[in-house]
């Protein structure tokens, strides 16, 4: 005797085209969200980036200059043609490797202000007649911040200095990108390097 049995043949039911449909759209949708956040966290790693770069220029552009400058001045603000030491200043004045000793007002200077919820720090190619400043708004230059001058007074100086000028530069503060606060601290050390000892 034989057996038969009623098979049903069917296709694809909408329910199965639905279920099939969403799951691809949740792998789509899972696959966008992990590439645009690696987009923002891209972006921020750039713009940080640029900001730290903004800061390394600010320290080479002081140290190259003043390593090449001479006649170092700090600790007041008149007299910027005369060498005197100082230390923990804000403000730091020197003659540019081609300036001129005979005049008085072509000092560079570079200066930093601080306020409470700002801090900057300026240029000046004209003895501090006008200045520009060189940190991008996104950086605060903080309390620590400034400048220290040694031996800046020469041989012949009522001091009897002898020792070669030396520059200690300190830049303190705090990077502000959107809700990111990245604190930093960036010191070096400048000699001059025209030599002003006796031999």
């Amino acid at each position: 005797m034989k057996i038969f049995f009623k098979t049903k043949k069917s296709g694809y039911t909408i329910i199965e085209t639905m279920i099939a449909v969403s799951l691809f759209l949740v792998v789509v949708m899972s696959g966008m969200n992990t590439l645009l956040s690696a987009h923002l966290v891209n972006n921020k790693t750039e713009k940080m980036r640029s900001i730290m770069d903004n800061l390394s220029f600010i320290m080479e552009d002081i140290s190259r200059n003043m390593r090449t400058g001479y006649t170092y001045h700090c600790g007041s603000l008149v007299n910027l043609d005369t060498p005197l030491s100082c230390e923990d200043d804000l403000f730091i004045a020197f003659e540019e490797a081609h300036g001129n000793t005979t005049i008085t007002t072509d000092q560079w200077v570079y200066k930093i202000e601080l306020g409470t919820n700002s801090g900057n720090i300026f240029k000046s190619i004209d003895g501090g007649v006008t200045f520009v400043q060189l940190n991008s708004s996104e950086i605060i230059l903080k309390a620590g911040s400034g400048f220290s001058v040694l031996g800046a007074e020469p041989p012949s100086s009522p001091t009897s200095n002898t020792q070669q000028p030396l520059t200690i530069i300190r830049l303190v503060g705090e990077i502000h990108y959107k809700d990111i606060i990245t604190p930093f601290s960036l010191q070096t050390t400048v000699t001059q390097r025209l030599i002003d000892i006796d031999i």
